[in-house]
């Protein structure tokens, strides 16, 4: 019976520093098979996709396995929701259209089985954020840049994408900050005392790839995904309880 929710964020599929892409993509696959049977819904909450540009006539090679499992679980009836992180931000409207899911930019409140509200975000666009980080959000939002890059040969831009993301990362992994996810425990803190008619039960974020579990001060919790890099994890929604856990398939 399909009554689970299921929470996944930070794949990175695609990232040159992950050391063979194919088995973690299809571990990924292998995820989204063992939930079909219990799935009602699925949220991918950010960096699915280490890199993605969807250009109007043609689509960027590689993730087959992975496209084609979403479409089982859509044409299964799987409720499925991606919401843009800051590296699969350019999906527009091919993906929605061919496996036919929901794609969202930035926060998203929802309410789920046991009338508990959720606000769900990739976790780039909320918490301490510095001005450069909310500079290159703007510019990689922006219509006419998008244009323009969308000229450039991928020869160049897919390289440089690649470039860009394993900047800051070691080969074969990814180091959280330190107090990786402490920003987004005060921003849910603030957003449910300044909006204590709109309380968020449940907040939900990926992008540090750092699992978190905190309950706040008014009773709701927070929930960091972690990712598919080390630690492979997800979070479940049952109608009662949410959970954090590892997938070890």
């Amino acid at each position: 019976m399909r009554e689970l929710t299921y929470f996944i964020s930070d794949l990175h599929l695609g990232a040159g520093y992950i050391a063979d892409p194919r088995a973690q993509e299809q571990r990924v696959v292998r995820f989204l098979r063992s939930i079909a049977p219990t799935a009602r819904r699925l949220f991918l909450v950010g960096d699915i996709l280490d890199y993605w540009w969807e250009y109007r006539d043609v689509v960027p090679r590689g993730f087959t396995r992975f496209f084609g499992a979403l479409a089982e679980l859509a044409d299964a009836g799987v409720e499925i929701t991606w919401l843009k992180g800051n590296h699969d931000i350019w999906i527009f409207d091919y993906l929605p259209s061919e496996i036919g899911m929901k794609v969202h930019d930035g926060t998203l409140i929802t309410e789920l089985e046991g009338g508990k509200r959720f606000l769900l975000e990739h976790g780039d666009g909320v918490g301490r954020l510095p001005l450069s980080f909310r500079f290159l959000r703007a510019l990689f939002r922006c219509r006419p840049l998008q244009v323009m890059f969308a000229a450039i040969h991928p020869r160049w831009t897919v390289g440089f994408a690649h470039a860009w993301s394993a900047h800051s990362r070691k080969k074969g992994g990814y180091i959280p900050p330190e107090g990786a996810g402490e920003g987004l425990v005060e921003f849910a803190t603030r957003h449910n005392y300044r909006s204590p008619s709109d309380k968020v039960d449940y907040f939900i974020f990926g992008h540090y790839h750092t699992m978190l579990e905190r309950q706040l001060p008014d009773g709701s919790e927070l929930v960091v995904l972690g990712d598919w890099i080390s630690h492979f994890s997800y979070a479940v929604w049952d109608g009662k309880e949410l959970r954090l856990a590892r997938f070890s398939g």
